[in-house]
């Protein structure tokens, strides 16, 4: 193996020759890696343009602001709470009952006439006095029926004792839970009142499925956790202006997420719950990733640093963890429909919206804020050392924080199998009543007692029985019957018969007789058990009716398309998890480069929803601690908790682990084999935990006062954070990181070259502003490399290649096919070396390959459209380097060309063959060098020419 060396001592000047370089090697397949996506290159020149252009930054994301607002007046709309799938079987025959029983499928309330102590609802005051409230019933504007108790044809609405009646309001069609207005239900109650005044000693109480839905709400409750965050902020940062920015950056994504959402509810049908899950996750995460960046920018300014130098490099680095970070939670949200539910998926694709606009805010004005800050937010320590011309002392005794992380870290990984064990164990125990988590779609029973549906709940359950609460329907077409009444009777008289149903409350064809209804009254309420089984019973009954009959009938009503929902949530949890799991394992192993940190990682995780799951069991459905959290009783949780608490939770648990483990990495790629895993825990354990406390108690503070729907996610995620962020990567991480040593770190040498690099510490930028002003701050070289390399899996293409050519010259390589061909692709841009340090027109390579693709050409000499690029390229004033493999074959044309191109001043010329001496003619004489090695050894470059691989070449 043979290399050549063209000393920067020795560079050619202009008018002088240049130098000629022989290399050769033994060619096989190389890597590739075009413009490998460096994000942190880009995010540095953004800050650097939202700091310089801060005003305007300001101005652009208070008129979205605006421009939101104004649209949510214009075209906002309300939220439908509905749970329905479209295809499952409840919501097919629902749809079919709209159109040929339209009655029966309007949303309804209902009043519970209770008769005075003594009396019984028959008497005929009483009766005549639900009788004449009816059509008063029916004159509201929104009233489309009122059903009387004493209806011939219908069961069951007065109670066993006749103490008690029912009355049945149904909505006119297009209202439902979620578009009735306050004013629509004070309707309602006002005229329950006017019926309870009618019947003295009585009393009525209003209720039912369209009372049942709570829309969302704020309180001063849920501004406590941003006041933490504030003080965990000025604690961690110094600083009450530094602390400031990330709520003010946060709480201007909450507010453009809450007007997406409500923008895309006057659209699409959006649950109510979208709202709050999104403000959580947008003040939560926009507070935490803007506090990475101020925090980075903090400790660059106590060194020293000029402002708007350390405002952009914070924002490239810590920025780029954010982007990759944000990046795991956008797609784990995204990832929710998966399940198949429409409602599930718009809630994550919105939640996902909300992470992606804090994302930007913390790239955009988070920077520019920091431009109106300048110096203020330096440490006052460095600000005084710079006013009196005093060096900053940069190694200053450790703070508390850096004692405490070095303590905390020695102790768990002293014996760290022991810790290891720990945790687990105490993880699995959590865990463990997960087992027994209750699942159900809200309605009014988990309602707090003495809220007026929740009354009303109750009642129907102690005087008609729980099952009035979830009543079934059973429909289909029966047009094929000769006696369509007598087949529905028949039908009901056979239903009657399941365990499980209390009574067949009607059963009645359709005026046109073309459809089938049977309204059952299970024994059981709406969030039992047995009410599921009922239903599989019942399924099972019209599958019987199916095959012997001819008859094709199907069960809705609420309670029936709440179990389908929750059965989907089920079926979708495994395939959901598969893919979060999957995910985990695919995106770390590309940000750690590593297959052994994404397994630590995904068990990791696996623990903390476990235990999350465990806890929230132990809270809501068996009612341990539920004082705590403001819960009146136990209750089940809602359905599709699992599946969103998981995909939120991976993505904020990656977040925990990108920030942790790649300061661990960067430890050990930069020579540090003796304690990486400390001093990476102790540079990076600080924000972390004050990023934990902080999230944790933005979610914890949504628990008190927070709906049925949220307060379990909320105390899901506030418990599945902390857990995730102080037990599983801040103790069990450190603890396997420290018992893998070495091995930690391992990937196949094939498949890091075929991994692409997300930066997610920002080495890009880290690594082109240490060259920025390499070899010399007044170098002006075309090319500049030292210690150049490239290598296949099997073999080297060239090695220990140095380059020195300045602008203007001509560097003429000889060597192998393959071997010249690598250089030249690289010296443009267009190939990764495998190690070296490499500046071509002042750009650094690999993180500015992009913009170098620009101004420099790559040309196969062969090409037979040589003199036509070569034309183009000398009428294009942006390129200055045009480098040509296989020049001895250029045809003769093209030689007219490239002698064109010499005459351009600054053009610097990279020609290659394997022969140099045939080169001689296409270069000024003057700037020739017939200074060559022996022959190379022939090889085959067909690999090296597929324009695919080299990313178009020209």
């Amino acid at each position: 193996m043979s290399s050549v060396t063209v000393p920067p001592q020795r560079q050619p000047g202009a008018g002088q020759p240049a130098w000629v370089a022989r290399f050769d090697t033994v060619p096989y397949s190389i890597q590739f890696c075009i413009g490998r996506p460096h994000v942190s290159t880009w995010i540095y020149r953004l800050a650097h343009a939202s700091w310089r252009a801060r005003r305007r930054v300001v101005a652009i994301w208070l008129a979205i602001l605006v421009a939101l607002g104004g649209l949510a007046l214009a075209v906002g709309g309300s939220f439908n709470d509905e749970f329905d799938i479209p295809g499952a079987s409840s919501k097919v025959a629902l749809d079919g009952l709209r159109m040929t029983f339209p009655e029966a499928a309007l949303s309804s309330a209902n009043m519970v006439v209770l008769a005075p102590e003594g009396q019984k609802v028959t008497d005929p005051a009483i009766k005549q006095a639900i009788e004449d409230e009816l059509p008063k019933l029916k004159e509201l504007d929104w009233v489309e029926m009122a059903q009387s108790p004493f209806f011939e044809y219908v069961d069951g609405l007065i109670s066993d004792d006749e103490t008690a009646a029912l009355i049945n309001v149904r909505a006119k069609e297009g209202l439902g839970p979620s578009n009735l207005s306050d004013a629509q239900r004070e309707m309602l109650v006002e005229a329950g009142a006017d019926l309870q005044d009618a019947i003295p000693g009585g009393e009525v109480h209003v209720g039912g499925d369209l009372f049942s839905v709570s829309m969302p709400h704020l309180s001063a409750i849920e501004a406590i956790g941003v006041g933490i965050a504030i003080i965990v902020l000025l604690v961690v940062l110094g600083s009450l202006r530094a602390a400031l920015m990330p709520v003010i950056s946060a709480l201007v994504g909450a507010g453009a997420s809450v007007l997406v959402i409500v923008i895309a509810a006057g659209v699409i049908p959006i649950m109510s719950t979208t709202l709050l899950l999104a403000l959580m996750l947008a003040l939560a995460v926009g507070i935490d990733y803007s506090l990475f960046i101020v925090s980075r920018h903090r400790d660059q300014l106590a060194t020293g640093m000029d402002a708007e130098e350390s405002a952009a490099r914070a924002t490239a680095t810590a920025g780029s963890a954010v982007v990759v970070a944000g990046s795991t939670v956008i797609v784990a949200l995204v990832g929710l429909s998966v399940a198949g539910i429409p409602f599930l998926g718009i809630m994550g694709v919105f939640s996902a919206v909300a992470v992606a606009i804090e994302v930007a805010l913390a790239l955009t004005l988070l920077p520019a804020m920091l431009g109106f800050a300048g110096d203020r937010i330096r440490p006052k320590e460095a600000r005084l050392a710079m006013a009196e011309g005093r060096s900053i002392e940069q190694h200053a005794k450790p703070d508390a924080w850096t004692r405490a992380s070095r303590w905390w870290v020695r102790v768990i990984t002293k014996v760290p199998l022991l810790t290891i064990l720990a945790v687990i164990a105490m993880l699995g125990a959590l865990a463990l009543p997960a087992t027994q988590l209750k699942l159900a779609l809200p309605n009014s029973g988990q309602n707090p007692p003495g809220a007026p549906d929740r009354i009303t709940f109750d009642l129907i359950t102690e005087r008609f029985g729980a099952g009035y609460n979830g009543p079934l329907v059973i429909t289909g077409p029966i047009v094929e019957s000769n006696d369509p009444m007598g087949l529905v009777t028949e039908l009901a008289g056979e239903v009657e018969q399941v365990p499980g149903v209390k009574l067949v409350a009607m059963a009645v064809p359709n005026p046109n007789a073309d459809t089938g209804l049977i309204q059952v009254i299970p024994t059981t309420g709406p969030d039992d058990p047995a009410t599921n089984q009922l239903v599989h019973d019942l399924r099972a009954l019209t599958d019987t009716w199916r095959a012997e009959r001819g008859v094709d009938m199907a069960i809705t009503g609420y309670t029936a398309m709440a179990l389908d929902v929750s059965a989907q949530l089920a079926g979708a949890l495994l395939p959901f998890s598969l893919f979060v799991v999957g995910l985990s394992l695919v995106l770390l192993t590309v940000v750690f480069r590593s297959l052994v940190v994404p397994v630590k990682a995904a068990l990791g995780y696996l623990l903390s929803v476990g235990a999350a799951f465990g806890i929230t069991t132990l809270v809501f459905n068996l009612g341990w601690f539920k004082e705590v959290i403001n819960l009146p009783e136990a209750i089940p949780v809602i359905s599709f908790l699992p599946i969103i608490l998981m995909g939120i939770l991976f993505g904020l648990a990656m977040d925990y682990e990108i920030f942790l483990t790649s300061r661990m990495r960067e430890e050990y790629v930069h020579g540090n084999r003796t304690n990486p895993t400390e001093e990476g825990f102790v540079h990076s354990a600080k924000v972390v935990v004050a990023a934990a406390i902080i999230m944790v108690s933005v979610f914890a503070f949504f628990v008190p006062a927070g709906s049925g729907v949220i307060k379990p996610i909320a105390l899901g995620l506030a418990v599945g954070v902390a857990i995730d962020a102080f037990l599983v990567r801040m103790t069990l991480g450190p603890a396997v990181m420290k018992m893998l040593r070495s091995g930690a770190w391992w990937l196949p040498a094939w498949l890091d070259r075929r991994l692409p690099a997300l930066d997610a510490e920002g080495e890009a930028i880290t690594h082109q502003l240490s060259l920025a002003e390499w070899p010399h701050p007044d170098a002006d070289h075309a090319v500049y490399g030292e210690g150049l390399a490239a290598a296949t899996e099997r073999t080297t293409l060239f090695s220990d290649v140095d380059l020195a050519l300045p602008r203007g010259g001509t560097l003429v390589l000889e060597g192998g096919a393959a071997s010249r061909r690598a250089l030249t692709l690289a010296l443009t841009g267009r190939l990764a070396l495998t190690s070296g340090e490499l500046k071509v027109l002042g750009l650094v390579l690999p993180q500015q390959a992009g913009s170098l693709r620009r101004h420099a050409l790559w040309l196969d000499g062969s090409d037979p459209d040589a003199a036509r690029i070569l034309a183009r390229a000398s009428a294009h004033d942006d390129v200055t380097l045009v480098a040509v493999d296989d020049a001895d074959r250029l045809p003769a044309d093209a030689r007219g060309a490239l002698a064109e191109l010499t005459s351009h001043e600054g053009m610097s010329l990279v020609l290659a063959a394997s022969d140099a001496d045939v080169l001689a003619a296409l270069v000024p004489a003057q700037r020739v060098r017939a200074d060559l090695a022996a022959p190379a050894v022939p090889a085959d470059a067909a690999e090296l020419t597929d324009p695919a691989l080299t990313g178009g070449t020209r």
